[in-house]
Parts: C-alpha cells; sequence; structure tokens
C-alpha cells in the first residue's frame, strides 16, 4: 500500500506570497501615517463662539484658557466652575446665562491638557498643579480677597477637594470658598469604576501613546456614550463638540498622562475625603443615579454616611453621568436652590 505525502510549495510561490505581503505592508505605511496624523476637525459655529468670547492667560509658560461674565448687577457673588476629564469649560454652556442672572462674575476655565488650554508632553499632569492653575487665575482676576462659590464636576471634584484642603487650613495663595457644590465625581477610589479603556491608558505605560494616537472620532463618542443615559445622549454635534476640543492641540496624545488623576485620587484620598469630611464649608452634592462610574446605590450612600454635612439633589432616574449636560433644567434648579439657602 502507498501513501500519498502533500507536496511542499514551489520555492517560487513562497517568494510571490513573500513579496506580496511585503508590498501589502509597504502600502500599509503611508496608510497608516496619514491616519495617525488626521488633521482636527473645524470648530463649529457654537464652539468658535466659544472659544473667541474667552481669554488666555499664561502661567509657566503654558496658556490657560478662561472665559468670563459679568452678571446681574448689585450682586457680588462669585461661581467659579470646574469641568470633568476628557472635555472642557463649555461642559458649561447649557446654562450659562442663568448664571449670568444669579451671580454678578460666572468663571470657567479649560484645565492644562483640556479643551483650548495647553496640552504640554511630556508633562507630569496633575491635581496639584491644577488647583495652583485656578489660584493663579483668581488671583489674575483680582478676586484673591472674594468668597467664591465652587461648582465641579467629575475631575473637577477632585481639583476642588484640593482647592478646599488649602483654604482650610490657610496655606498661602488659597481661594476662600464660600460653598462647594460637587457633581458626580470619583472621590471615594472604593466605589469608583473608571471606563475600561481608562485604566488600560493610565496603566499600560509604552502602550499608551500608541492607542492615544489610534483612537479615533467613532471609538471617543462610542466609549463616551456609554457614560450618558439612554434618553439623554447627546447629538452628533455635540459628539463633534467634544470631540473638536479634545483633539485642539493634539489632546488625544496626553490622555495617558491625565488619567494619573485616578491613581493620584487612590494615593491621596485621606487628604480630599479628608477635607470634605472637616471642612465647616455649606456642601451640595448634585448627582446623576444612572452613572456606572459612580454608580447608584454605593456612592451616594457612603457620600451620606461620610459627609454628613452636605445636602443632596439626585437627579431623575435616568440622569447618568454628565447630569449638567443631560438635564441642565434640573442640575441649574438644584444649584441655585442650594446657593439660597444660606
Amino acid at each position: 500500500m502507498t501513501r500519498d505525502f502533500p507536496q511542499s510549495e514551489p520555492g517560487s510561490a513562497r517568494r510571490v506570497r513573500r513579496e506580496w505581503w511585503l508590498h501589502v505592508g509597504l502600502l500599509c505605511i503611508p496608510l497608516l501615517a496619514v491616519y495617525l496624523h488626521i488633521p482636527p476637525p473645524q470648530l463649529s459655529s457654537e464652539l468658535n463662539t466659544w472659544r473667541s468670547s474667552g481669554h488666555i492667560f499664561n502661567i509657566r509658560g503654558h496658556d490657560i484658557f478662561y472665559k468670563e461674565s459679568v452678571g446681574v448687577v448689585g450682586s457680588s457673588d462669585v461661581v467659579l466652575l470646574l469641568h470633568g476629564f476628557p472635555t472642557s469649560s463649555y461642559d458649561w454652556c447649557k446654562f450659562w446665562d442663568s448664571l449670568t442672572q444669579r451671580f454678578n462674575r460666572v468663571i470657567a476655565l479649560d484645565f492644562l491638557g483640556f479643551g483650548f488650554s495647553d496640552k504640554p508632553r511630556p508633562h507630569r499632569y496633575s491635581i496639584f498643579e491644577q488647583a495652583s492653575l485656578v489660584e493663579a487665575l483668581v488671583a489674575q482676576l483680582g478676586l484673591s480677597g472674594q468668597r467664591i462659590n465652587i461648582l465641579s464636576h467629575d475631575y473637577g471634584d477632585t481639583v476642588a477637594l484640593e482647592l478646599l484642603y488649602r483654604s482650610d487650613r490657610n496655606r498661602t495663595g488659597h481661594i476662600t470658598i464660600n460653598s462647594l457644590c460637587l457633581s458626580n465625581g470619583g472621590i471615594f477610589p472604593e466605589t469608583h469604576y473608571p471606563r475600561f479603556i481608562q485604566t488600560v491608558l493610565k496603566d499600560s505605560g509604552f502602550i499608551s501613546p500608541v492607542l492615544t494616537r489610534l483612537m479615533n472620532f467613532q471609538f471617543f463618542s462610542r466609549g463616551i456614550g456609554d457614560v450618558f443615559g439612554p434618553y439623554t445622549q447627546p447629538t452628533e454635534a455635540d459628539f463633534w463638540d467634544m470631540w473638536t476640543g479634545i483633539r485642539f492641540n493634539d489632546g488625544n496624545l496626553v490622555m495617558d498622562s491625565i488619567l494619573q488623576y485616578i491613581n493620584q485620587r487612590l494615593k491621596h484620598r485621606d487628604r480630599w475625603v479628608g477635607a470634605l469630611t472637616s471642612t465647616s464649608t455649606p456642601l451640595h452634592m448634585i448627582y446623576g443615579p444612572l452613572d456606572p462610574v459612580n454608580p447608584h446605590p454605593q456612592f451616594i450612600q457612603l457620600y451620606s454616611k461620610l459627609v454628613q454635612r452636605s445636602t443632596i439633589s439626585v437627579l431623575d432616574e435616568h440622569i447618568s453621568h454628565y447630569p449638567q449636560l443631560e438635564d441642565p433644567t434640573g442640575f441649574i434648579n438644584a444649584y441655585l436652590s442650594f446657593i439660597n439657602s444660606f
């Protein structure tokens, strides 16, 4: 009995196959290079108006964008708005005018690495640096002796807690805080569940810069859409405005560095949670309960337990991680109710 053995591929055929894959690879290199250097999208008319109405101040060689409006006459009240990750001061656009009807001065900035501010790289981004930038802006605006109301969200909550820590201990250059309102920030590491891509970017070392270059609008919009409620999704234009703010000055390339704030929250938990639990400053929490990052009921139960002096507004059950964008009317009503209560 004879056995048939498979014939080996002729050498010429193997060479042709290798050359074919080589040509494919060579063609992909310029295509990949073009893809990784796609220019940022153009600013929408709304985003361009926001930028045009703002200002720049320089600190330590970095340009920081901020927007300020003078509002109601006869009041000296000031509100300072601190945005979250990965977006910008534009998060506050939906009720900016309402704030100007209550406060004499309304101020918001883009943190270093965000929005229209500089995005240096390489750079060691930190909550401490961002708090110092806020203090510098307040001094620049001649408000060092003014009592400031702070309204914050997400990443901005942690910056606000560092400012609170400095204020309560009379640190040099500190802001005098009149009130603090937080919203959906991961201030407790034990109830904070960062998105998978955030964990990958902050902990993947040399792979992270590759991933930030591969990020595109479709990937971004799908990811951030997951932290909005199913009935409060951003419009396509909203998604593009968020992405445009990130891509401005190549902000996607610094996301891995900025995300170290998650590790900083864990390392400095006692400092920042301690400031929250020991302060005599009026406190309020506005909370979207559908938040997958700071889930209900774990987050709000822990907040209620540890921060007993704070009042709380829990918004409708379909509101998620971005309550100021998902329910601007409910958010501003809750905030003004708090402000007018003392």
